[in-house]
């Protein structure tokens, strides 16, 4: 278990402040940015097409993060692995790719570990690569065997969830599963749903060593005893 933040700078350096909404436009990855920077994040998270101006922004005052085969992760692995080498190549410090649930749900974990490893080998070592893996829509037994599949082929992350499926977000429950299966060889990103101090906070006891929030503000607000709005999306 990780030890819960106490403040709020405490639990920003947890964060993915990120904006992965098609509407984005760069004025809103450049007040993402700002309001990252602002707020102490350790990163901000934008769609491919805007890695180079987000690092551009960013100035080297945080990292930048993209993501890959987002987000339904049917996308052929070399096109995935394609799509990774043009964001590392564009600046991204780490890229957030998804997994073919389809595959996982058929029973196909070497598929699974095979795409990982294709994406693996086109991100470079100093470079984080994290596996979503929507544990929303996986079984318990499916969530374990996803992040053995997830380690083998060299992931850094292992993620719950891109935000954007029908059957949810991160919970408490898939977190400490991942966490006990991955036993600290790799770390654990909480995203999709983490919109209040509480859920935050619940999320890193459980095992979480990394969160996406795209209501970031909102979030560490709660330290102020500020309620999180709800937040659509990711």
């Amino acid at each position: 278990m990780s030890t819960v933040p106490t403040t709020a700078a405490e639990l920003a350096r947890y964060v993915d402040h990120t904006l992965l909404k098609p509407e984005a436009t760069p004025a809103d990855v450049t007040a993402l940015v700002d309001e990252g920077a602002r707020l102490g994040v350790f990163s901000v998270c934008v769609s491919p097409t805007f890695v180079t101006h987000a690092v551009e922004a960013a100035a080297g005052r945080l990292a930048v993060a993209t993501v890959c085969g987002f987000p339904s992760g049917k996308h052929a692995s070399d096109i995935k692995a394609a799509e990774a080498a043009r964001s590392v190549l564009d600046g991204a410090d780490e890229v957030d790719m998804v997994i073919d649930v389809g595959a996982a749900k058929a029973g196909g974990f070497d598929l699974v570990q095979a795409d990982v490893a294709a994406v693996r080998a086109a991100v470079p070592a100093d470079k984080v690569l994290k596996v979503i893996i929507e544990s929303a829509a996986l079984s318990d037994d499916e969530i374990v065997a996803v992040c053995r599949a997830a380690e083998s082929a060299g992931a850094d992350f292992v993620k719950t969830s891109t935000g954007f499926h029908p059957a949810g977000g991160a919970s408490v429950h898939a977190v400490e599963l991942m966490a006990a299966t991955v036993g600290g060889r790799l770390g654990i990103k909480a995203s999709g749903g983490v919109r209040t101090l509480a859920d935050a906070r619940a999320m890193i006891a459980a095992g979480a060593t990394r969160l996406g929030l795209s209501g970031t503000g909102a979030v560490l607000a709660g330290f102020d005893g500020v309620d999180a709005p709800a937040v659509d999306g990711y």
